[in-house]
């Protein structure tokens, strides 16, 4: 089934949604960049990122740091060519620290369904291992597994 395209519905943004968050639990930067325009703009936190190869840079770092990473995604709103999600995201770092990472973030696309701005706000929580939510093997997230709302975040 081809990736949705704006103007979104409730289904069609939901799916977009689910595309990203699998697109991002395959820790492949070079896939992730592919939906997003060659000129895509980014803020995350307080980074601002433009085009698909500082895209990649980007996410090798990320990843290279945030180990054992898994996101749960969740469509919060959405409009014609516009979605707002919020997330969570589970990690830990080289000296076995766990985190929750919790978010929003706002979408743009173009008629052809590539985000071209992402702008993302994100707070870190400290966790203990024993209180982690997200149990499933590395990669996509289990259709089975609970969403946000299921699991109280």
């Amino acid at each position: 089934m081809p990736a949705p395209l704006p103007p979104f519905t409730e289904e069609t943004a939901a799916r977009k949604v689910r595309l990203a968050e699998d697109g991002w639990n395959s820790r492949d930067p070079q896939r992730v960049s592919l939906v997003y325009t060659p000129d895509s703009r980014w803020r995350n936190r307080a980074e601002f990122v433009t085009g698909r190869a500082e895209i990649v840079a980007f996410l090798t770092r990320k990843w290279a740091k945030e180990l054992d990473y898994r996101l749960i995604k969740e469509l919060w709103a959405f409009t014609d060519n516009r979605i707002a999600v919020r997330f969570a995201y589970e990690w830990h770092d080289d000296s076995g620290n766990w985190f929750r990472s919790y978010g929003n973030e706002n979408w743009e696309f173009d008629a052809e369904g590539l985000m071209q701005r992402r702008f993302a706000c994100i707070n870190d929580l400290p966790i203990r291992e024993s209180d982690r939510k997200f149990h499933w093997p590395l990669g996509r997230r289990p259709d089975d597994h609970p969403g946000l709302s299921d699991l109280g975040l």
